[in-house]
């Protein structure tokens, strides 16, 4: 296995791959891992310094039943698939899922008379378990809900993942079986050819017999060093607020309102950190850089945060950040081979595509042989066990057991989030280890509390010097 984030590519026949993923998203992980279980030379290049660096890093972290997806897409297919793929391999490989069910919130008679053909809708993409709640059963289950609510529609099945500890853990698992990792590795060019296309990258040159853009964002773009333009992508900003843990007892669904025009509109969720999430906003832009925040989007998520859960807006917010989804304007993924060219274009994945992941893999496999690709006989794939970052499940800080074994289990570093310095050690000894501040906080939590690292800032920095050497 091999893991490069500096310094020149391999040369020769260590540069050449029967299929290089670009793209080291939560969707170009896991296809990845499934490209993984054949005999295939595969590499995973990605232009950031870590693997779910962009949208996926900066979601809203929720595993979908696909209820309410367009019936018959593609989307509303891969999203069924994949809730049930997700949810089987969160349990193998420890990623933290909590299974809260949603309550989707009428709060006017427009949006009450919508509730009917969302049940409709859930039923024609084979989800049978969503009810109407009256009023008062609403209440009794979120009895700080504010007032003016008329009904609601319960989804039993939807829940909250750790994003974060998804993405790592499909990108771990392929590592481990035998795909290279070269991170830092922008692609500027391709010069396409037969047998080989060749990448031209900031660190050198590659060359694979096939290709698949899981760019996101950037899908587009890509496309077009191939001189394919099918599709625009145009960045949809959604900003959030996450707060305190103190908040956590206010809410015990999903609240999720009646979808609008440009997606599933502003939610309150927990989160398996223990924390509670307001968002996102959706906003349409040019810039595909601007993650940053506005304080008139911060003020029109607590105004309509008050509406939804008074109580909310008096607990103290601990982080603020955007992520950037990839709209197409057009309400379905953009999934398409290119068998003239050994080329596979992944784009338009939207909110969903976490949820999707895996089985968007799996449907990537299908159109890379229609491309020409023979992955030969299936093989077990590296057994992966991350460690776990959910508030709701065994943490190494409570475990006496764990911490007689290893007293470093027992030595926090970071006090907001329980952190410990065994977890900072095998983080940096892991098989992706952490480039930064930022990397070490999505596989551990440090930093992330209500201090934002003010308290562990100068520890974590010696400890990144004692243990991160290697990692960079």
């Amino acid at each position: 296995m091999s893991v490069t984030r500096s310094g020149p590519l391999p040369t020769g026949r260590e540069a050449e791959y029967d299929v290089v993923v670009v793209g080291a998203g939560v969707v170009g992980c896991a296809i990845a891992r499934a490209l993984a279980r054949h005999p295939l030379r595969v590499a995973l290049v990605e232009a950031a310094n870590d693997v779910g660096d962009g949208t996926s890093k900066a979601n809203t972290a929720i595993l979908h039943t696909g209820f309410d997806a367009a019936p018959g897409t593609l989307e509303a297919r891969l999203v069924r698939e994949g809730h049930r793929l997700l949810g089987a391999f969160a349990g193998e490989a420890g990623i933290p899922v909590e299974p809260l069910g949603a309550l989707l919130v009428a709060w006017d008679e427009q949006q009450l008379a919508t509730l009917p053909r969302l049940v409709e809708k859930a039923e024609r993409n084979g989800h049978h378990t969503t009810r109407m709640l009256s009023a008062d059963e609403l209440r009794s289950r979120e009895p700080h809900l504010g007032p003016g609510a008329l009904a609601a529609l319960a989804v039993p099945g939807e829940s909250v993942v750790c994003p974060w500890t998804t993405t790592l853990a499909y990108a771990t698992q392929a590592v481990r079986s035998g795909v290279d990792l070269h991170l830092g590795c922008r692609v500027e060019k391709v010069r396409t050819g037969d047998p080989w296309h060749r990448l031209v990258t900031r660190r050198g040159e590659l060359r694979t017999r096939h290709l698949v853009n899981a760019c996101g964002l950037h899908a587009d773009a890509f496309d077009a060093l191939l001189d394919r333009r099918d599709f625009t992508v145009t960045p949809r900003r959604g900003q959030l607020l996450v707060f305190d843990k103190f908040a956590r007892d206010l809410v015990r669904h999903i609240l999720l309102p009646v979808p609008g025009p440009l997606g599933k509109g502003v939610l309150v969720s927990p989160t398996v950190y223990g924390n509670v999430m307001l968002g996102p906003t959706a906003e349409d832009l040019d810039d595909k850089t601007a993650t940053g925040t506005t304080a008139e989007g911060l003020a029109d998520l607590r105004e309509q945060g008050g509406r939804i859960l008074p109580a909310l807006l008096d607990e103290e917010v601990t982080a603020v950040y955007a992520g950037l989804r990839a709209a197409t304007g057009q309400e379905d993924y953009r999934c398409a081979a290119h068998p003239s060219l050994r080329y596979v274009t992944v784009g338009g994945i939207r909110s969903t595509g976490l949820t999707a992941s895996l089985a968007l893999a799996e449907h990537v496999l299908g159109l890379l042989a229609d491309c020409g690709l023979e992955p030969g006989p299936e093989r077990p794939l590296a057994p992966v066990r991350m460690p776990n970052l959910g508030e709701a499940f065994p943490r190494p800080y409570r475990d006496a057991e764990l911490i007689a074994t290893d007293p470093e289990f027992g030595s926090i570093v970071c006090h907001c989030e329980r952190v410990t310095r065994g977890e900072i050690r095998d983080a940096y000894a892991s098989t992706i280890p952490p480039a930064g501040p930022d990397g070490l906080r999505r596989r551990t939590r440090a930093r992330g509390g209500r201090c934002q690292g003010h308290f562990c800032g100068a520890e974590l920095r010696a400890l990144s010097e004692e243990y991160g050497r290697g990692a960079r």
